[in-house]
């Protein structure tokens, strides 16, 4: 290619020359039109071989030189010799043009001219003309063929070219070319039977809508059903581009349209040009019995093509084949009139290269048309190509890719030879080419027309699965540089190249590649993505550019549905009714579409806003539509971030499983919900929530995200039932629980809920029963409702049985019915309809009545018939039979349909012996099952084992309480453990007796009865059911069985008697025991063993299946009971209240347990409370929560009142273990035992109006009076003391007779070096002192004197500091600084004390000399809570305000204010009052309680100056406006003038208010507020809030409700509306209006913008549950659900927890739901810190340890960061050692030792 392209840059400027010449150009006009050509004959010779671009003129060929005889296709006239010769001397003529030669006369024209006939002969000069001998050279030169392939420039309409079908879609089909190139087939370019059918489905549309008539059945269009993926067709160029306008500008898009019609495919065949072996497209017209009549297209009716079945091809159904498909035939042969062309699509056939299917013989050239193979003549191979000829006549190419030449790596010229023949197909016409030239492929694939596979070993895959689009290719090995074209790679896919276009190497634009240097030079390595696959080709198509290794997709079928993905917003569409979507930009060329309720999780009011062009957003894929090339995205935050599985397909869901989903349509009756993809699902309203929901429209909206979980799902159906209930309450250890209940099965409960006709039962593990009324007796509707009027909440209802159960809800159906009951504890209550047997007689209840029949209801939902005509006579006649609904029936099944599962009842009692018959045959024996190998080796049927039948058995499998065996292969039996063993001996290991048996072991037994596997139960030989049972065995080698009353049954057992018991089952109080298959009882915790310590552990030291020797200790047979005992016959249950002594010490159980005792059981008869005093020697240790109910206790027996039956037990160590171990607190039983003067330790039992009384023992309490409390005054002196509290105090009187005894708490008394605190009257002027400052002022501090009796003063702010003064006083001290100080003055009249702190006053003293130890030793005392502020003594007097002068003069005047301070008061720094309105502080300050006396004593003051001031001469008006900063406004006057230097200050305002309010002036008072609110600057916002919530204040105490309503309206309008109706709701809950308040709260709550904050519904249900009296904790519990459907779903974690804590924290609260709560919380969210955490204190608080210990070690396993689990385990242990559990404390450590140790291991590993 290169020496070619040289050559015309060469020859270029010559060239140019010539055809510019104007002499050429005049005398082109004058020649002919044959020497015209004849003239550019030797130029378009040139610029063939040596410029690249395309001439006008087309180019000769050599052979139309010669004669044109070609009657019938015939050979040219030239041997084979001759063209041999010709080449040779063309290229010589050409090799001489390069060297330079030129002939004279070039470009001069012969006068002569050239003759017509040679018109493709070359221009020739003079000297040519004389040298005849190369003259033949020169008219016969050609220039070389240049091998080009095919290119979207080269496709022209017209063109026609082979490809495979690689794309159908609905409306076209994508067809592969050659050279990468891909062309797209419309609906209407198939062919003419397809397009007259859609022309007949229109019409018939168009018909339908215009007269409303029912068109012909027409089936509708699927291209799939026409056509198959790889086919090949022969497709003609209709169109190469589609012409758009775009901002006015036409642009033109490359989209290269085809035609697979017959009629444009067989373009240019006529009849008579059809051979054998020739290549035809065409279509079907019908499809008949033996084959296909097809349409050629050659427009001759006539002319009809014929196709066998046969020839179809493997994998084409002749009857599927439908009319109007296409296919490219083989022709196989013509009928003799040649009407009839035989046809076949079997492209294997067409394909066998060892068949002769070559086209040889052509009458026309027109017939070598693409897809027909021919023998092909080398005669040219280049690095670029082969070229070649057809039948030595038509010119043919094959490219780079289609000669081979890309693949290999070699020379082609080495595989192909010029002159030889090779077989090729052909691919591509060339039309506008001259002479005519075709383009061939001789690839192997497209030879034999199959598609290229790979073979991996036996596996053979397509080239796609090897190597997905997309998919990237990390090490691409170049091993091909073609300069101008691109790359070839190896992709690491054997047997297929890669092939990267120039354009798609780099971002940027390469002008040509180099083989041996550069960046991509053969051999290296670059990271690639597959980008497509040419099956024509055989390559796959990558790109080396960043672009496109960046992009997150290359097209839409890459995005998964459920992916989340970045994009920015490239459009807003907005339409008449507003934004429709948001189209957002993936990637290049790939666009999703946001629906409008998609948008967020809320409506947009301005989407506009939001979603500006470019801003880049993250969505998730909803749906993808690969016919349409959409794709749907969602914005909502709950969906993108959203970590729950996507649902896009019915078959992956299952039922229970959750997911968030899109209302898409709510109804009345329920709502749609739409997920990914088509996925969809029905919601129930009654599965909306909870609660009761009339009108979903007014709770849920289109758009909004919900929250479900599935109910049921059907797959083949496309449905699926959702429910938006909550199931984090009901976690997996319920569905456990609630999975293990059977129908039948007897349990109890305790009732949460009553209502009129319902009660709501709590079982076990939380899950919920409900108990109608008509279900709790068998009585009357009265006895119904004495029954229902007994039944209390919290009480435990025993004998509940299991009617039914709700898989939806959860929930069971429960019935307390005896005759239920009854049934129920034998084993006979129908629970399914295999229980139903003819004959029996059945207890059941009414369901519902009709005239003619009653329907009657039993367990599991079963009912029966029961007709008029079998009811009794007496009560068919009554209305209704004299029946209402649950009443109890017993009826006799008359007659069962197993088919329809139905069965009849009836009441009427027969006489006659029927009943005899039914039971005699249902006991009928039942014909057995055959045996297979028997182990006993002689069964041969089930019938022979008959009850007492001894055989052997081969032992299956060892369970804890049973051995599973086999009698045979197909009949299996089970020895339960009670049956095992003979004697107690025989026992090797009684905690697992079973152990000693192994697999396979054979053993002899005896045949007890029936194992009924579904119910659990023995049933005796005669109820067999099935001809193969499930046996119940005996191996006890002493078991003699000849009848079924040689079986153990519950009469049989007496009281006293011994018996060998196995565990079955461990219950909350108690141990089941089995003492026979069909025999079972319990056994107490506390008759377990003699031993307590083994109590503590039931599980580990009594295991399931353990033995035990038990004594009967109570038999009922009526209530199946029986009550057992494993301890000795001395035990602790034989006790009575006469039995019982003093100073036994006896194990019992803690039923509970409370702040102050604990509860605790002896035995069924005998219980009683433990006290404080009595739970250890030592009263700090003293704590019943240590105890959990059940718990088994070792106790000592105190005292017995018998008369009473109360008795005092005790655990005090001394007591129960022994009397010498140390005692603290000594055990006080009796006043005796105490003498005045002894100090003693108690706890406080009652905090009274004139005292506190204080329990020392259980039968002994002391008094101590207010006076005897404390040394020093307390105001408020309850709030230091609480029940239960422990003190220390002295007996300071003991009264026998009265029984009274008196205590003191002093610390005076009790305490032997008691120093007496300070008074008043001990303190000396002159005197060190130390103290704490009390209050910081601005005129000075207070100081209160260390161990004083809250003795205080004042030291001015003259006298802190020396030389100087101090102007800012709190910028020295602040409260609670400790000083040194020392006494100037005392007041012993007015009690006042001044103080210095100069460090000259305190220095200079003789004290100073002492250590600063002994002076604070002086001092006394540290009184931490002495004189706060507003306190006073009883003998402290009031002291007035303080101000200071600063010249000399005035400090003398006013020497007496600050030398005369009060003791103990803080100083009023301004003595106007507020206007006390339910705890509102008007002024913003905390005013002494006893103000007015203050202002009393500071106007007598000014009294005592004013007369001072008359011995002064002259006297002189002293100006007071300063004192109004000291002592604040006093007149109007005084307001008026403070305002007018302040008139923003809301503080002054509200106060000016206060004023006039306290002079009755409401009205005034209401006329300032409004001055305040007009003067007020406008920005400042927080000084008008003050003043409106002041008028709110004074409104709503001097005001009506409408006035309150007006004024709040109107502050809402002028300030933050939410901050208003926070502060009113303040002013409503302090003046006690909580109906206000709830209403203010409802409102707010129906207020959109508040409900999205969550502190809105926290603060509501706080309020519900704490302050609204009386409390509706129900009310506030309910806001939560309303909550999440309002608050941002980020949020909710925060809100759900903050209403699981108000649970703990309300006294109207419920701990189980808080923990319930917080379960679902931590369930979700199990790696949340802040969750677990919040948990643990909550529960601490709560006083819950073993709850607090369980959840420490539920945290650790969670598997947590390090950091996270070490602090963890910090707290834990950190917990433990606070509350004093050694034991515990070393558990933590050592569970953390073994994380440590695990974790290290795995880090290790």
């Amino acid at each position: 290619m290169a020496p070619i392209k040289r050559f015309a840059d060469s020859e270029g400027p010559a060239f140019k020359k010539e055809k510019h010449t104007a002499d050429d150009r005049a005398s082109k006009r004058q020649k002919k039109l044959g020497s015209s050509s004849n003239e550019h004959g030797s130029t378009t010779s040139q610029s063939v071989v040596g410029s690249t671009k395309s001439q006008k003129v087309p180019q000769p060929s050599i052979f139309k030189d010669e004669e044109r005889a070609f009657p019938r296709g015939g050979a040219s006239v030239l041997t084979p010799l001759e063209h041999k010769q010709i080449q040779i001397e063309a290229t010589q003529d050409v090799l001489f043009e390069q060297a330079g030669n030129k002939r004279p006369g070039n470009g001069a024209e012969s006068d002569d001219g050239v003759d017509e006939e040679t018109e493709a002969a070359p221009r020739a000069t003079k000297k040519i003309k004389k040298a005849k001998g190369s003259k033949k050279a020169a008219d016969i030169e050609e220039a070389r063929i240049r091998t080009e392939g095919l290119s979207y420039k080269r496709l022209v309409p017209g063109s026609m070219v082979l490809g495979q079908v690689t794309q159908i879609t609905s409306r076209d089909i994508a067809l592969a070319l050659p050279n990468n190139l891909t062309g797209y087939i419309p609906l209407t370019a198939i062919s003419d039977k397809l397009t007259s059918k859609i022309e007949k489905l229109l019409d018939d549309e168009v018909a339908t809508e215009n007269d409303g008539e029912e068109p012909e059945e027409i089936e509708d269009i699927d291209l799939n059903d026409l056509f198959v993926l790889g086919q090949y067709l022969r497709a003609y160029v209709t169109s190469t581009g589609e012409d758009s306008t775009v901002n006015g500008v036409a642009k033109s898009k490359k989209r290269i349209e085809l035609s697979v019609n017959p009629k444009q495919a067989n373009h240019g065949i006529s009849k008579s040009d059809i051979v054998i072996n020739s290549m035809l497209q065409a279509s079907v017209l019908s499809n008949e019995d033996h084959g296909l009549v097809m349409d050629l297209g050659l427009g001759d009716d006539t002319l009809k093509g014929f196709m066998s079945s046969k020839e179809l091809g493997l994998n084409v159904e002749h009857a599927e084949v439908q009319e109007g498909a296409v296919f490219l035939c083989l022709v196989t042969g013509l009928s003799s009139d040649g009407r009839i062309i035989k046809l076949s699509a079997d492209l294997h056939k067409a394909g066998n290269l060892k068949k002769p299917n070559f086209l040889a013989e052509a009458p026309t050239i027109d017939l070598f048309l693409p897809g027909t193979a021919v023998d092909m003549l080398i005669t040219d191979i280049s690095s670029s190509g082969i070229t070649g000829k057809i039948m030595g006549l038509l010119d043919v190419t094959a490219d780079l890719i289609h000669s081979g030449a890309a693949e290999s790596q070699k020379d082609i010229s080495d595989k192909y030879k010029i002159g030889s023949k090779v077989k090729a197909r052909i691919i591509c016409t060339f039309p506008n080419v001259e002479p005519r030239r075709l383009g061939v492929s001789l690839l192997d694939h497209i030879l034999s027309l199959s598609s290229r596979s790979l073979s991996i070993g036996k596996i053979t895959k397509e080239p796609l699965q090897a190597l997905p689009m997309s998919s990237f290719v990390e090490e691409a090995k170049v091993i091909k540089v073609e300069p101008t074209t691109g790359l070839f790679l190896d992709l690491g896919v054997r047997g297929i190249l890669g092939f990267a276009h120039i354009s798609r190497i780099t971002d940027g634009k390469i002008e040509t590649l180099l083989e041996t240097t550069g960046a991509y030079k053969i051999g290296s390595k670059h990271r690639a993505r597959a980008i497509g696959y040419n099956p024509m080709d055989g390559l796959y198509l990558v790109s080396l550019e960043s672009r496109v290794l960046d992009q997150p997709f290359l097209r839409i079928e890459d995005i998964q549905i459920g992916q989340v993905v970045k994009g920015k917003v490239d459009k807003l569409i907005i339409t008449k009714k507003g934004a429709a979507g948001v189209l957002v930009h993936l990637a290049d060329g790939i666009t999703g579409l946001v629906p409008e309720m998609h948008m967020a999780d809320v409506h947009l009011q301005h989407p506009d806003r939001k979603f500006k062009e470019g801003l880049s957003v993250t969505a998730r894929v909803l749906s993808v539509d690969l016919d349409k090339r959409q794709i749907r995205l969602t914005l909502k935050k709950t969906l993108v971030n959203s970590e729950t599985g996507v649902w896009s397909d019915y078959s992956r869901i299952s039922p229970g499983a959750k997911a968030p989903g899109t209302l898409i349509n709510v109804l009345r009756n329920g709502a749609v919900v739409q997920f990914y993809a088509d996925v969809r699902a029905w919601l129930p309203v009654s599965e909306m929530s909870e609660a009761y929901i009339e009108d979903p429209t007014q709770h849920f909206r289109i758009g909004q995200v919900v929250n479900v979980h599935v109910l049921s799902v059907e797959p083949e159906n496309g449905k699926m039932t959702v429910s938006c209930k909550d199931t984090g309450s009901f976690g997996l250890e319920q569905q456990a629980a609630f999975k293990a209940l059977k129908v039948g099965e007897v349990v109890k409960g305790s009732v949460t809920e009553k209502s009129a006709d319902t009660v709501t039962v709590d079982l076990d593990s939380g899950i919920k029963g409900i108990l109608r009324l008509g279900q709790l007796t068998d009585g009357s509707e009265r006895k119904d409702l004495a029954t229902l009027k007994r039944v209390r909440v919290g009480q435990v209802l025993d004998d509940l049985v299991i009617l039914e159960k709700y898989t939806k809800k959860p929930m069971v159906a429960l019935t307390n019915k005896p005759s239920l009951v009854k049934d129920a504890r034998a084993a006979k209550l129908i629970a399914s309809f295999e229980d139903v047997q003819e004959g029996q007689t059945v207890h059941g209840f009414v369901r519902g009545i009709t005239p003619e029949r009653v329907f009657i209801e039993f367990g599991g939902g079963v009912v029966g018939l029961l007709f008029k005509s079998q009811l009794a006579e007496d009560i068919a006649k009554l209305p209704d039979f004299g029946l209402r609904k649950d009443q109890s029936i017993t009826a006799r099944v008359t007659h069962v349909d197993h088919s329809k599962q139905r069965f009849w009842l009836s009441m009427k009692t027969e006489v006659g012996g029927q009943d005899d018959q039914a039971t005699k045959k249902a006991l009928a024996p039942t014909p057995g099952e055959n045996v297979t190998n028997a182990v006993d080796g002689e069964s041969k049927s089930t019938s022979e084992f008959s009850l007492g039948k001894a055989t052997t058995a081969r032992i299956t499998s060892v369970k804890s309480t049973q051995v599973n065996v086999q009698l045979a292969d197909n009949i299996q039996g089970r020895i339960d453990v009670s049956e095992m063993f003979d004697e107690w001996e025989d026992i090797k290991d009684k905690k697992h007796p079973l152990l000693e048996f192994r697999p396979k072991q054979i053993i002899p037994v005896r045949v007890l009865g029936i194992h009924d596997a579904r119910n659990h139960r023995f049933l005796p030989i005669t109820h067999r059911q099935g001809k193969v049972p499930v046996f119940e065995l005996t191996a006890k080698k002493e078991s003699i069985i000849s009848s079924e009353k040689d079986l153990l049954t519950l009469d049989k057992v007496t009281v006293g008697s011994s018996w060998i018991a196995f565990v079955n089952n461990i219950a909350d109080y108690c141990v089941w025991v089995n003492l026979s298959p069909n025999v079972r009882g319990r056994i107490e915790f506390m008759d377990l063993s003699d031993d307590v310590s083994l109590l503590s552990n039931v599980a580990e030291n009594f295991p399931i299946g353990s033995a035990l020797k038990v004594r009967v200790k109570n038999v009922d047979v009526s209530t199946n009971r029986l009550d057992l005992s494993a301890t000795s016959s001395s035990s602790t249950h034989s006790l009575t209240w006469q039995s019982l002594k003093k100073g036994m010490v006896l194990p019992a159980r803690v039923t509970k347990v409370t702040e102050s005792s604990i509860i605790v059981q002896l035995n069924d008869s005998i219980a009683g409370p433990v006290t404080l005093t009595e739970l250890a020697d030592d009263y700090s240790q003293a704590d019943p929560t240590i105890h959990k109910k059940g718990d088994i206790i070792r106790l000592c027996v105190t005292d017995i009142d018998l008369p009473n039956k109360k008795v005092g037990l005790s655990t005090r160590p001394s007591n129960v273990l022994s009397s010498s171990l140390p005692v603290k607190d000594p055990q006080i039983s009796n006043i005796s035992q105490l003498k005045v003067n002894d100090v003693v330790r108690g706890f406080v039992k009652n905090v009274a109006d004139g005292g506190l009384f204080i329990s020392l023992g259980p039968r002994v309490t002391a008094f101590v009076r207010i006076s005897d409390i404390s040394d020093a005054y307390i105001k408020d002196w309850k709030a230091g003391f609480e029940i239960d509290q422990l003190v220390t105090g002295k007996i300071i009187a003991v009264d026998s007779a009265l029984n009274h005894v008196q205590m003191s708490l002093k610390a005076s008394i009790i305490d032997k070096d008691y120093v007496q605190p300070l008074q008043f009257s001990d303190i000396k002027p002159g005197q060190i002192v130390t103290g704490k400052v009390r209050k910081v002022e601005d005129f000075g501090v207070f100081i209160v004197v260390d161990n004083s009796n809250n003795v205080s003063g004042l030291c001015h702010r003259s006298e802190i500091a020396d030389g100087q003064k101090v102007e800012d006083v709190k910028a020295l001290y602040k409260e609670g600084d400790a000083v040194k100080a020392k006494v100037l003055k005392l007041d012993e009249k007015k009690r006042r004390i001044n103080f210095s702190l100069k460090y000259s006053n305190i220095k200079g003293s003789p004290e100073d000399s002492h250590d600063s130890d002994e002076d604070v030793s002086d001092g006394g005392v540290d009184i931490e809570n002495s004189g706060s502020e507003g306190e006073v003594l009883e003998d402290d007097t009031e002291m007035r305000d303080v101000h200071s002068t600063d010249d000399e003069e005035e400090a003398e005047e006013g020497n007496h204010h600050f030398d005369e301070m009060d003791v103990d008061e803080v100083p009023i720094t301004k003595s106007i009052s507020g206007l006390n309105t339910s705890g509102f502080d008007w002024t913003g300050t905390s005013l002494g309680p006893d103000e007015g006396d203050a202002v009393s004593d500071m106007e007598q003051g000014e009294d005592v100056s004013k007369k001072k001031k008359k011995h002064r001469k002259p006297e002189i008006k002293i100006d007071r406006t300063g004192d109004l900063d000291k002592i604040g406004p006093q007149s109007v006057a005084d307001f008026e003038r403070l305002l007018l230097g302040q008139p923003n200050s809301a503080e002054l305002w509200v106060r000016y208010m206060v004023f006039q309010r306290e002079l009755n002036e409401i009205e005034k008072s209401r006329q300032i507020a409004k001055r305040a609110l007009a003067t007020i600057f406008p920005r400042e916002e927080k000084e008008k809030l003050d003043v409106w919530t002041a008028l709110l204040h004074l409104e709503n105490d001097f005001s009506s409700d409408d006035t309150v309503e007006e004024v709040f309206k109107e502050a809402c309008q002028y300030n933050d509306a939410r901050e208003m109706h926070d502060r009113l709701i303040k002013i409503y809950i302090q003046s006690g209006k909580l109906d206000k308040t709830d209403s203010l709260y409802q409102s707010m709550i129906r207020n959109k913008s508040f409900t999205a904050d969550p502190a809105l519904w926290i603060s509501y249900a706080n309020f519900l549950m704490s302050t609204l009296s009386p409390p509706s904790p129900t009310r506030a519990r309910a806001l939560l659900q309303r909550a999440t459907q309002s608050v941002p779903s980020n949020l909710h974690r925060n809100l759900t927890s903050k209403f699981g804590a108000l649970e703990f924290k309300s006294p109207n609260g419920d701990a189980e739901r808080g923990r319930t709560i917080f379960e679902g919380l931590v369930s979700a969210w199990p790696k949340k810190g802040d969750l677990w955490d919040m948990y643990v204190e909550l529960e601490r608080a709560h006083g819950e340890k073993e709850n607090v210990r369980q959840l420490f070690e539920r945290m650790v396993k969670l598997g947590m960061k390090r950091r996270r689990t070490m602090l963890i385990f910090r707290r834990w242990l950190d917990f433990e050692e606070d509350v004093g559990n050694s034991k515990g404390a070393e558990r933590v450590k050592a569970f953390e030792s073994e994380w440590k140790e695990k974790k290290e291991g795995v880090e290790g590993a």
